[in-house]
């Protein structure tokens, strides 16, 4: 059971600070609640504190600063903390190479990662997955256009990543993860592609 201390309140204030005027892609939901999502997958699956604190801060980096934000987080959070951070994010440059190189270098790194990383980065997944599934199921195919990889270029990532964390991560969530991403590819009608 994880213990939560003023560490963790002072990165919830950080991560509101960092996100509190973004939105999930094409809603007008607060990006913080992605935040806490992964947070609470994190903790339910066993994630310490600091896994926890680099769960509301996985998207810090590559969304708002870079490099000077990690380095903010390892000056605040401590060095595995950053580390956590560093190896969910896909680019740590304000000016991010292009989507289909990005994803291919984070598929291409996750083999590398220790434990710590991969269950952040899974609940991460996760998480996107179901917001996929769930906004599919509302307001159906339209719901691509919102991704720099479209529908095939989302799918093939999400059924690579499917692939890249067997063996890697909890057989239970990865389970998970996989539905989504078998139930995506259903009503999409990419099932058998």
């Amino acid at each position: 059971m994880a213990i939560l201390t003023d560490r963790f309140s002072r990165a919830l204030l950080l991560a509101f600070e960092l996100h509190r005027s973004q939105r999930r892609k094409g809603s007008d939901i607060p990006y913080y609640a992605h935040l806490l999502e992964v947070t609470a997958i994190v903790l339910e699956d066993g994630g310490d504190e600091d896994q926890a604190i680099a769960a509301l801060l996985h998207d810090a980096v590559e969304d708002q600063g870079g490099l000077p934000t990690l380095n903010r987080i390892r000056s605040e959070f401590g060095e595995r903390v950053a580390g956590i951070v560093e190896g969910c994010s896909d680019s740590t440059s304000v000016f991010k190479p292009p989507w289909r190189f990005r994803k291919e270098e984070y598929l291409r790194k996750l083999p590398s990662h220790p434990p710590e990383v991969l269950l952040v980065s899974l609940a991460d997944k996760v998480h996107n997955a179901r917001t996929i599934f769930v906004a599919l199921q509302r307001q159906g195919d339209g719901v691509w256009e919102r991704f720099n990889g479209g529908k095939a270029g989302t799918i093939w990532y999400y059924r690579a990543l499917t692939q890249a964390y067997e063996g890697l991560v909890d057989p239970f969530r990865l389970d998970e993860l996989k539905r989504l991403v078998g139930e995506i590819e259903k009503i999409t009608g990419l099932a058998d592609e």
